[in-house]
Protein backbone atom coordinates (compact mmCIF):
# COMPACT_ATOMS: atom_id res chain seq x y z
CA UNK A 1 0.00 0.00 0.00
CA UNK A 2 1.22 3.51 -0.78
CA UNK A 3 -0.84 5.30 1.84
CA UNK A 4 0.60 7.17 4.79
CA UNK A 5 4.26 7.85 4.12
CA UNK A 6 6.06 8.54 7.35
CA UNK A 7 9.60 7.95 8.40
CA UNK A 8 9.46 7.33 12.12
CA UNK A 9 12.75 7.90 13.77
CA UNK A 10 11.39 6.35 16.90
CA UNK A 11 10.64 3.04 18.46
CA UNK A 12 8.10 4.63 20.83
CA UNK A 13 5.11 6.81 20.12
CA UNK A 14 6.84 10.15 19.86
CA UNK A 15 7.94 10.80 16.32
CA UNK A 16 11.04 12.90 15.98
CA UNK A 17 10.95 13.31 12.25
CA UNK A 18 7.67 12.76 10.55
CA UNK A 19 6.72 13.27 6.97
CA UNK A 20 3.16 14.43 6.47
CA UNK A 21 0.52 11.91 5.46
CA UNK A 22 0.36 12.17 1.76
CA UNK A 23 -0.73 9.74 -0.89
CA UNK A 24 2.44 9.37 -2.90
CA UNK A 25 3.58 7.19 -5.68
CA UNK A 26 7.03 5.90 -4.87
CA UNK A 27 8.02 6.10 -8.45
CA UNK A 28 10.36 3.55 -9.82
CA UNK A 29 12.68 4.67 -12.56
CA UNK A 30 12.08 2.82 -15.79
CA UNK A 31 14.68 0.10 -15.91
CA UNK A 32 17.45 1.02 -18.30
CA UNK A 33 19.66 -1.39 -20.13
CA UNK A 34 23.21 -0.47 -19.30
CA UNK A 35 26.26 -1.18 -21.40
CA UNK A 36 28.30 -1.61 -18.24
CA UNK A 37 28.92 -5.27 -17.49
CA UNK A 38 27.89 -6.32 -14.01
CA UNK A 39 30.53 -8.99 -13.84
CA UNK A 40 33.46 -6.61 -14.30
CA UNK A 41 36.00 -7.48 -11.68
CA UNK A 42 36.20 -3.94 -10.36
CA UNK A 43 34.23 -0.80 -11.10
CA UNK A 44 35.93 2.11 -12.85
CA UNK A 45 35.39 4.41 -9.91
CA UNK A 46 37.13 2.01 -7.55
CA UNK A 47 40.49 2.45 -9.20
CA UNK A 48 40.16 6.13 -9.98
CA UNK A 49 42.83 8.22 -8.37
CA UNK A 50 41.39 10.21 -5.48
CA UNK A 51 44.07 11.92 -3.42
CA UNK A 52 42.87 14.03 -0.55
CA UNK A 53 44.84 17.20 -0.17
CA UNK A 54 43.83 17.27 3.47
CA UNK A 55 45.42 13.92 4.19
CA UNK A 56 48.51 14.02 6.39
CA UNK A 57 49.73 10.64 5.31
CA UNK A 58 51.27 9.14 2.23
CA UNK A 59 51.02 5.46 1.49
CA UNK A 60 54.77 5.39 0.87
CA UNK A 61 55.70 6.28 4.46
CA UNK A 62 55.79 2.63 5.50
CA UNK A 63 56.17 -0.18 3.01
CA UNK A 64 54.81 -2.94 5.30
CA UNK A 65 51.36 -3.97 4.15
CA UNK A 66 48.71 -3.36 6.82
CA UNK A 67 47.66 -6.99 6.24
CA UNK A 68 50.98 -8.10 7.75
CA UNK A 69 50.68 -5.97 10.89
CA UNK A 70 49.02 -6.79 14.20
CA UNK A 71 47.45 -3.62 15.61
CA UNK A 72 45.10 -2.99 18.54
CA UNK A 73 43.28 0.14 19.63
CA UNK A 74 43.51 1.48 23.18
CA UNK A 75 40.65 -0.81 24.28
CA UNK A 76 42.46 -3.90 22.98
CA UNK A 77 40.18 -4.39 19.99
CA UNK A 78 41.92 -5.68 16.83
CA UNK A 79 38.95 -6.13 14.45
CA UNK A 80 40.21 -3.67 11.82
CA UNK A 81 42.99 -3.34 9.27
CA UNK A 82 44.40 0.14 8.61
CA UNK A 83 47.76 1.82 8.00
CA UNK A 84 48.66 3.07 11.47
CA UNK A 85 46.49 3.25 14.60
CA UNK A 86 48.87 5.86 16.09
CA UNK A 87 47.46 8.50 13.72
CA UNK A 88 44.04 8.39 15.42
CA UNK A 89 44.42 11.80 17.12
CA UNK A 90 45.13 13.54 13.79
CA UNK A 91 42.10 11.81 12.30
CA UNK A 92 39.86 12.84 15.18
CA UNK A 93 40.71 16.50 14.50
CA UNK A 94 39.89 16.05 10.81
CA UNK A 95 36.50 14.57 11.74
CA UNK A 96 35.77 17.41 14.16
CA UNK A 97 36.51 19.97 11.40
CA UNK A 98 34.19 18.09 9.01
CA UNK A 99 31.39 18.08 11.62
CA UNK A 100 31.32 21.90 11.52
CA UNK A 101 30.39 21.83 7.83
CA UNK A 102 27.89 18.97 8.05
CA UNK A 103 25.00 20.61 9.94
CA UNK A 104 22.23 18.30 8.75
CA UNK A 105 23.92 15.11 9.89
CA UNK A 106 24.64 16.65 13.28
CA UNK A 107 20.98 17.80 13.52
CA UNK A 108 19.80 14.31 12.58
CA UNK A 109 22.09 12.83 15.24
CA UNK A 110 20.72 15.21 17.87
CA UNK A 111 17.05 14.72 16.99
CA UNK A 112 17.05 10.97 16.68
CA UNK A 113 19.72 9.85 19.13
CA UNK A 114 17.20 9.11 21.86
CA UNK A 115 14.93 7.15 19.54
CA UNK A 116 17.61 4.94 17.89
CA UNK A 117 15.79 4.38 14.55
CA UNK A 118 18.59 2.07 13.40
CA UNK A 119 18.68 -0.09 16.56
CA UNK A 120 19.41 -3.63 15.41
CA UNK A 121 20.69 -2.48 11.99
CA UNK A 122 23.92 -4.17 10.92
CA UNK A 123 25.23 -2.03 8.10
CA UNK A 124 28.06 -3.11 5.86
CA UNK A 125 29.42 -0.12 3.94
CA UNK A 126 31.76 0.46 1.02
CA UNK A 127 32.41 4.19 0.40
CA UNK A 128 35.31 6.63 0.28
CA UNK A 129 36.78 6.73 3.79
CA UNK A 130 37.34 10.40 4.51
CA UNK A 131 36.56 12.75 7.39
CA UNK A 132 33.13 13.39 5.84
CA UNK A 133 32.10 9.74 5.58
CA UNK A 134 33.42 9.26 9.12
CA UNK A 135 30.79 11.79 10.29
CA UNK A 136 28.16 9.69 8.48
CA UNK A 137 29.40 6.44 10.05
CA UNK A 138 29.43 7.94 13.53
CA UNK A 139 25.91 9.30 12.95
CA UNK A 140 24.65 5.85 11.91
CA UNK A 141 26.28 4.41 15.04
CA UNK A 142 24.65 7.11 17.23
CA UNK A 143 21.28 6.16 15.70
CA UNK A 144 21.77 2.56 16.86
CA UNK A 145 23.50 0.79 13.96
CA UNK A 146 26.51 -1.52 14.04
CA UNK A 147 28.85 -0.81 11.11
CA UNK A 148 31.63 -2.62 9.24
CA UNK A 149 33.32 -0.60 6.51
CA UNK A 150 35.66 -0.88 3.51
CA UNK A 151 36.85 1.68 0.95
CA UNK A 152 35.26 1.87 -2.51
CA UNK A 153 38.41 3.37 -4.02
CA UNK A 154 42.03 2.27 -3.66
CA UNK A 155 43.40 5.83 -3.40
CA UNK A 156 40.75 7.76 -1.49
CA UNK A 157 41.23 6.64 2.11
CA UNK A 158 42.54 9.22 4.58
CA UNK A 159 44.73 6.96 6.72
CA UNK A 160 44.47 9.11 9.82
CA UNK A 161 40.64 9.13 9.60
CA UNK A 162 40.59 5.33 9.27
CA UNK A 163 42.78 5.24 12.40
CA UNK A 164 40.38 7.50 14.33
CA UNK A 165 37.45 5.26 13.34
CA UNK A 166 39.32 2.11 14.40
CA UNK A 167 40.20 3.79 17.72
CA UNK A 168 36.49 4.62 18.12
CA UNK A 169 35.57 0.94 17.83
CA UNK A 170 34.60 0.73 14.15
CA UNK A 171 35.64 -2.32 12.12
CA UNK A 172 37.35 -0.51 9.23
CA UNK A 173 39.38 -2.25 6.54
CA UNK A 174 41.04 0.35 4.33
CA UNK A 175 44.24 2.26 3.61
CA UNK A 176 45.45 4.63 0.92
CA UNK A 177 47.16 2.87 -1.99
CA UNK A 178 45.63 -0.62 -1.74
CA UNK A 179 46.33 -3.15 -4.48
CA UNK A 180 43.36 -4.66 -6.30
CA UNK A 181 43.84 -7.85 -4.28
CA UNK A 182 43.81 -5.79 -1.03
CA UNK A 183 40.64 -4.05 -2.22
CA UNK A 184 38.66 -7.30 -2.48
CA UNK A 185 40.29 -8.70 0.69
CA UNK A 186 39.05 -5.66 2.66
CA UNK A 187 35.51 -6.06 1.33
CA UNK A 188 35.57 -9.75 2.21
CA UNK A 189 36.77 -9.03 5.77
CA UNK A 190 33.77 -6.72 6.22
CA UNK A 191 31.25 -9.26 5.03
CA UNK A 192 32.68 -12.64 6.01
CA UNK A 193 32.83 -12.54 9.80
CA UNK A 194 31.76 -15.16 12.32
CA UNK A 195 28.70 -14.36 14.38
CA UNK A 196 27.78 -11.17 12.50
CA UNK A 197 25.62 -10.90 9.42
CA UNK A 198 24.66 -7.63 7.70
CA UNK A 199 21.02 -6.65 7.21
CA UNK A 200 21.66 -3.39 5.27
CA UNK A 201 24.12 -2.42 2.53
CA UNK A 202 25.45 1.10 1.86
CA UNK A 203 27.41 1.03 -1.39
CA UNK A 204 29.22 3.50 -3.64
CA UNK A 205 30.03 1.95 -7.01
CA UNK A 206 28.31 -1.41 -6.56
CA UNK A 207 31.42 -3.47 -5.73
CA UNK A 208 30.23 -4.55 -2.28
CA UNK A 209 26.82 -5.61 -3.64
CA UNK A 210 28.56 -7.45 -6.49
CA UNK A 211 30.88 -9.27 -4.06
CA UNK A 212 28.01 -10.47 -1.86
CA UNK A 213 26.07 -11.69 -4.93
CA UNK A 214 29.16 -13.53 -6.16
CA UNK A 215 30.42 -15.02 -2.90
CA UNK A 216 27.63 -15.03 -0.31
CA UNK A 217 24.25 -14.95 -2.12
CA UNK A 218 22.46 -16.57 0.85
CA UNK A 219 23.15 -13.39 2.89
CA UNK A 220 20.41 -11.60 0.94
CA UNK A 221 17.82 -13.60 2.90
CA UNK A 222 18.55 -11.34 5.88
CA UNK A 223 19.30 -8.09 4.02
CA UNK A 224 16.44 -5.56 4.10
CA UNK A 225 17.77 -3.23 1.43
CA UNK A 226 20.61 -1.60 -0.49
CA UNK A 227 21.35 2.14 -0.62
CA UNK A 228 23.51 3.07 -3.62
CA UNK A 229 25.10 6.44 -4.22
CA UNK A 230 26.93 6.38 -7.56
CA UNK A 231 25.98 6.39 -11.25
CA UNK A 232 27.95 3.18 -11.81
CA UNK A 233 26.36 1.33 -8.89
CA UNK A 234 22.86 2.42 -9.90
CA UNK A 235 23.50 1.14 -13.46
CA UNK A 236 24.49 -2.22 -12.01
CA UNK A 237 21.36 -2.36 -9.82
CA UNK A 238 19.10 -1.64 -12.81
CA UNK A 239 20.87 -4.44 -14.70
CA UNK A 240 20.17 -6.86 -11.84
CA UNK A 241 16.55 -5.67 -11.70
CA UNK A 242 16.08 -6.15 -15.44
CA UNK A 243 17.55 -9.64 -15.26
CA UNK A 244 15.18 -10.47 -12.37
CA UNK A 245 18.15 -11.06 -10.04
CA UNK A 246 17.60 -8.21 -7.59
CA UNK A 247 16.34 -10.01 -4.50
CA UNK A 248 16.01 -7.02 -2.12
CA UNK A 249 14.69 -3.44 -2.49
CA UNK A 250 17.31 -0.83 -3.44
CA UNK A 251 17.26 2.95 -3.03
CA UNK A 252 18.85 5.03 -5.79
CA UNK A 253 20.27 8.02 -3.90
CA UNK A 254 22.24 9.22 -6.93
CA UNK A 255 19.21 10.62 -8.72
CA UNK A 256 17.66 12.54 -5.85
CA UNK A 257 17.40 16.24 -6.69
CA UNK A 258 19.58 17.42 -3.80
CA UNK A 259 22.35 14.96 -4.70
CA UNK A 260 22.23 15.85 -8.42
CA UNK A 261 22.26 19.59 -7.82
CA UNK A 262 24.82 19.71 -5.06
CA UNK A 263 27.22 16.92 -5.94
CA UNK A 264 27.18 17.73 -9.62
CA UNK A 265 26.31 21.39 -10.25
CA UNK A 266 27.37 23.37 -7.18
CA UNK A 267 30.28 21.12 -6.23
CA UNK A 268 31.85 21.19 -9.70
CA UNK A 269 31.28 24.94 -9.96
CA UNK A 270 33.79 25.33 -7.12
CA UNK A 271 36.09 22.35 -7.53
CA UNK A 272 36.91 22.80 -11.26
CA UNK A 273 38.82 26.02 -10.53
CA UNK A 274 40.40 24.48 -7.43
CA UNK A 275 41.67 21.41 -9.33
CA UNK A 276 43.06 23.45 -12.24
CA UNK A 277 44.75 26.03 -9.97
CA UNK A 278 46.39 23.43 -7.73
CA UNK A 279 47.83 21.48 -10.66
CA UNK A 280 48.76 24.18 -13.20
CA UNK A 281 48.48 27.62 -11.51
CA UNK A 282 46.73 28.69 -14.72
CA UNK A 283 45.22 32.18 -15.09
CA UNK A 284 41.61 31.87 -16.29
CA UNK A 285 40.96 35.40 -17.57
CA UNK A 286 40.87 35.48 -21.38
CA UNK A 287 41.62 31.77 -21.76
CA UNK A 288 39.67 29.85 -24.40
CA UNK A 289 38.09 26.75 -22.87
CA UNK A 290 35.95 24.01 -24.39
CA UNK A 291 33.65 22.09 -22.03
CA UNK A 292 32.37 18.81 -23.48
CA UNK A 293 28.88 18.11 -22.14
CA UNK A 294 26.36 20.54 -20.63
CA UNK A 295 24.67 18.38 -18.00
CA UNK A 296 24.81 19.37 -14.31
CA UNK A 297 28.61 19.01 -14.17
CA UNK A 298 29.13 20.92 -17.41
CA UNK A 299 26.80 23.71 -16.25
CA UNK A 300 28.81 24.10 -13.03
CA UNK A 301 32.16 24.18 -14.85
CA UNK A 302 30.96 26.69 -17.46
CA UNK A 303 29.46 29.04 -14.86
CA UNK A 304 32.71 29.16 -12.88
CA UNK A 305 34.96 29.67 -15.91
CA UNK A 306 32.69 32.34 -17.39
CA UNK A 307 32.75 34.23 -14.06
CA UNK A 308 36.56 34.17 -14.15
CA UNK A 309 36.60 35.82 -17.57
CA UNK A 310 37.29 32.76 -19.73
CA UNK A 311 35.88 32.44 -23.25
CA UNK A 312 33.85 29.22 -23.01
CA UNK A 313 32.73 26.91 -25.83
CA UNK A 314 30.40 23.95 -25.27
CA UNK A 315 29.93 20.67 -27.14
CA UNK A 316 26.70 18.73 -26.65
CA UNK A 317 24.70 15.91 -28.32
CA UNK A 318 21.34 16.65 -26.67
CA UNK A 319 19.41 19.52 -28.31
CA UNK A 320 17.75 20.51 -25.00
CA UNK A 321 21.05 20.86 -23.12
CA UNK A 322 22.51 22.53 -26.22
CA UNK A 323 19.74 25.15 -26.23
CA UNK A 324 20.32 25.78 -22.52
CA UNK A 325 24.02 26.39 -23.26
CA UNK A 326 23.08 28.90 -25.98
CA UNK A 327 20.62 30.70 -23.69
CA UNK A 328 23.31 30.87 -20.99
CA UNK A 329 25.55 32.70 -23.44
CA UNK A 330 27.94 29.94 -24.56
CA UNK A 331 28.98 29.18 -28.14
CA UNK A 332 27.87 25.67 -29.12
CA UNK A 333 30.49 24.05 -31.36
CA UNK A 334 31.83 20.71 -32.52
CA UNK A 335 35.14 19.82 -30.90
CA UNK A 336 37.01 19.71 -34.22
CA UNK A 337 36.03 23.35 -34.94
CA UNK A 338 37.88 24.77 -31.92
CA UNK A 339 40.47 22.14 -31.01
CA UNK A 340 43.40 24.05 -32.57
CA UNK A 341 42.73 27.31 -30.69
CA UNK A 342 41.58 26.36 -27.16
CA UNK A 343 43.83 26.56 -24.10
CA UNK A 344 41.90 24.11 -21.90
CA UNK A 345 39.75 21.05 -22.75
CA UNK A 346 37.40 19.71 -20.03
CA UNK A 347 35.29 16.57 -20.50
CA UNK A 348 32.13 15.92 -18.47
CA UNK A 349 29.88 13.72 -20.60
CA UNK A 350 29.97 10.34 -18.83
CA UNK A 351 30.74 8.88 -22.26
CA UNK A 352 33.86 7.26 -23.73
CA UNK A 353 36.42 8.47 -26.30
CA UNK A 354 35.24 12.08 -26.29
CA UNK A 355 38.81 13.36 -26.74
CA UNK A 356 40.71 10.95 -28.97
CA UNK A 357 44.31 10.96 -30.26
CA UNK A 358 43.32 12.68 -33.51
CA UNK A 359 42.16 15.73 -31.50
CA UNK A 360 45.21 15.70 -29.22
CA UNK A 361 47.50 15.67 -32.27
CA UNK A 362 45.89 18.96 -33.37
CA UNK A 363 45.94 20.76 -29.98
CA UNK A 364 48.13 23.83 -29.53
CA UNK A 365 51.33 23.71 -27.48
CA UNK A 366 50.60 23.87 -23.72
CA UNK A 367 46.92 22.91 -23.99
CA UNK A 368 45.57 21.57 -20.67
CA UNK A 369 43.44 18.42 -20.93
CA UNK A 370 41.35 17.16 -18.01
CA UNK A 371 38.23 15.17 -17.11
CA UNK A 372 35.41 16.05 -14.70
CA UNK A 373 33.23 13.07 -15.66
CA UNK A 374 32.66 9.98 -13.55
CA UNK A 375 35.29 7.59 -14.90
CA UNK A 376 38.51 7.74 -16.86
CA UNK A 377 37.02 6.73 -20.21
CA UNK A 378 36.40 10.20 -21.68
CA UNK A 379 39.99 11.00 -22.71
CA UNK A 380 41.67 8.25 -24.73
CA UNK A 381 44.84 8.20 -22.62
CA UNK A 382 45.90 4.76 -23.88
CA UNK A 383 46.41 6.25 -27.37
CA UNK A 384 49.11 8.55 -25.93
CA UNK A 385 51.25 5.67 -24.69
CA UNK A 386 53.12 5.18 -27.94
CA UNK A 387 56.90 5.15 -28.59
CA UNK A 388 57.04 8.48 -30.44
CA UNK A 389 55.50 10.43 -27.53
CA UNK A 390 57.49 11.27 -24.37
CA UNK A 391 55.80 11.40 -20.95
CA UNK A 392 57.25 13.70 -18.30
CA UNK A 393 55.86 13.69 -14.74
CA UNK A 394 55.99 17.37 -13.74
CA UNK A 395 54.40 17.07 -10.31
CA UNK A 396 51.86 14.80 -8.65
CA UNK A 397 48.93 14.21 -11.05
CA UNK A 398 50.44 16.41 -13.80
CA UNK A 399 52.05 14.91 -16.92
CA UNK A 400 53.50 16.63 -19.96
CA UNK A 401 53.02 14.53 -23.09
CA UNK A 402 55.57 15.68 -25.68
CA UNK A 403 55.30 15.20 -29.45
CA UNK A 404 58.41 14.68 -31.68
CA UNK A 405 58.26 18.34 -32.85
CA UNK A 406 58.46 19.57 -29.25
CA UNK A 407 54.75 20.37 -28.83
CA UNK A 408 53.42 19.34 -25.43
CA UNK A 409 50.02 18.99 -23.83
CA UNK A 410 49.40 19.04 -20.08
CA UNK A 411 47.40 15.99 -18.99
CA UNK A 412 45.89 16.10 -15.49
CA UNK A 413 45.36 13.02 -13.29
CA UNK A 414 45.92 10.74 -16.31
CA UNK A 415 42.37 11.51 -17.43
CA UNK A 416 40.80 10.50 -14.11
CA UNK A 417 38.32 12.59 -12.16
CA UNK A 418 40.04 15.96 -11.68
CA UNK A 419 38.35 17.27 -8.56
CA UNK A 420 38.76 14.04 -6.60
CA UNK A 421 42.32 13.43 -7.81
CA UNK A 422 43.79 16.91 -7.57
CA UNK A 423 41.80 18.88 -5.03
CA UNK A 424 39.12 18.32 -2.42
CA UNK A 425 35.32 18.39 -2.53
CA UNK A 426 33.51 20.94 -0.32
CA UNK A 427 32.37 19.27 2.90
CA UNK A 428 29.01 21.05 2.80
CA UNK A 429 28.22 19.28 -0.47
CA UNK A 430 29.04 15.91 1.06
CA UNK A 431 26.77 16.71 4.00
CA UNK A 432 23.82 16.69 1.62
CA UNK A 433 24.73 13.34 0.09
CA UNK A 434 25.47 11.77 3.48
CA UNK A 435 22.19 12.98 5.02
CA UNK A 436 20.30 11.55 2.04
CA UNK A 437 22.08 8.21 2.52
CA UNK A 438 21.26 8.15 6.24
CA UNK A 439 17.54 8.87 5.60
CA UNK A 440 17.38 6.24 2.86
CA UNK A 441 18.86 3.64 5.26
CA UNK A 442 16.34 4.61 7.97
CA UNK A 443 13.44 4.42 5.49
CA UNK A 444 14.39 1.00 4.07
CA UNK A 445 15.23 -0.44 7.50
CA UNK A 446 11.96 0.65 9.12
CA UNK A 447 9.61 0.19 6.14
CA UNK A 448 6.86 -2.42 6.51
CA UNK A 449 7.51 -5.47 4.35
CA UNK A 450 4.95 -4.72 1.64
CA UNK A 451 6.06 -1.12 1.01
CA UNK A 452 9.05 -1.93 -1.20
CA UNK A 453 9.29 -4.79 -3.65
CA UNK A 454 12.48 -6.21 -5.14
CA UNK A 455 13.17 -3.21 -7.33
CA UNK A 456 15.11 0.04 -7.53
CA UNK A 457 13.37 3.08 -6.00
CA UNK A 458 14.04 6.80 -6.03
CA UNK A 459 14.12 8.61 -2.72
CA UNK A 460 10.64 10.05 -2.03
CA UNK A 461 10.40 13.80 -2.71
CA UNK A 462 9.37 14.44 0.89
CA UNK A 463 12.73 13.16 2.07
CA UNK A 464 14.58 15.17 -0.58
CA UNK A 465 12.84 18.30 0.69
CA UNK A 466 13.61 17.35 4.29
CA UNK A 467 17.35 17.03 3.53
CA UNK A 468 17.29 20.49 1.94
CA UNK A 469 15.40 22.00 4.90
CA UNK A 470 17.97 20.67 7.38
CA UNK A 471 20.66 22.71 5.59
CA UNK A 472 18.77 26.02 5.52
CA UNK A 473 19.58 27.17 9.10
CA UNK A 474 23.27 27.35 8.11
CA UNK A 475 22.40 30.31 5.88
CA UNK A 476 19.98 31.84 8.37
CA UNK A 477 17.38 31.28 5.65
CA UNK A 478 13.67 31.66 6.46
CA UNK A 479 11.13 29.63 4.50
CA UNK A 480 7.73 31.16 3.68
CA UNK A 481 4.78 29.02 4.74
CA UNK A 482 1.65 28.58 2.65
CA UNK A 483 -1.64 29.77 4.10
CA UNK A 484 -4.46 27.18 4.21
CA UNK A 485 -6.14 29.02 1.35
CA UNK A 486 -2.97 29.02 -0.79
CA UNK A 487 -2.33 25.32 -0.10
CA UNK A 488 -5.88 24.49 -1.12
CA UNK A 489 -5.54 26.59 -4.29
CA UNK A 490 -2.39 24.68 -5.31
CA UNK A 491 -3.73 21.34 -4.16
CA UNK A 492 -0.75 20.81 -1.85
CA UNK A 493 -0.24 19.78 1.74
CA UNK A 494 1.16 22.76 3.69
CA UNK A 495 4.11 20.64 4.83
CA UNK A 496 4.97 19.27 1.39
CA UNK A 497 5.93 17.51 -0.72
CA UNK A 498 5.86 20.58 -2.96
CA UNK A 499 6.99 18.83 -6.13
CA UNK A 500 5.68 15.69 -7.81
CA UNK A 501 7.85 12.57 -7.61
CA UNK A 502 8.83 12.77 -11.28
CA UNK A 503 10.34 16.24 -10.77
CA UNK A 504 14.09 16.09 -11.10
CA UNK A 505 15.39 19.67 -11.15
CA UNK A 506 14.70 22.92 -12.90
CA UNK A 507 17.66 22.80 -15.26
CA UNK A 508 18.25 19.08 -15.71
Amino acid sequence: SHGSRSVFLSSGNSCQIQFADQKQEFNKRPTKISRRSLSRSISQSSTDSYGSAASYTDSSDDETSPRDKQQKNSKGNADFCIKNIKQADFGRREIEIAEQEMPALMALRKRAQGEKPLAGAKIVGCTHITAQTAVLMETLSALGAQCRWAACNIYSTQNEVAAALAEGGFSVFAWKGESEDDFWWCIDRCVNVEGWQPNMILDDGGDLTHWIYKKYPSMFKKIKGIVEESVTGVHRLYQLSKAGKLCVPAMNVNDSVTKQKFDNLYCCRESILDGLKRTTDVMFGGKQVVVCGYGEVGKGCCAALKAMGSIVYVTEIDPICALQACMDGFRLVKLNEVIRQVDIVITCTGNKNVVVREYMDRMKNGCIVCNMGHSNTEIDVASLRTPELTWERVRSQVDHVIWPDGKRIVLLAEGRLLNLSCSTVPTFVLSITATTQALALIELYNAPEARYKQDVYLLPKKMDEYVASLHLPTFDAHLTELSDEQAKYLGLNKNGPFKPNYYRSAAA
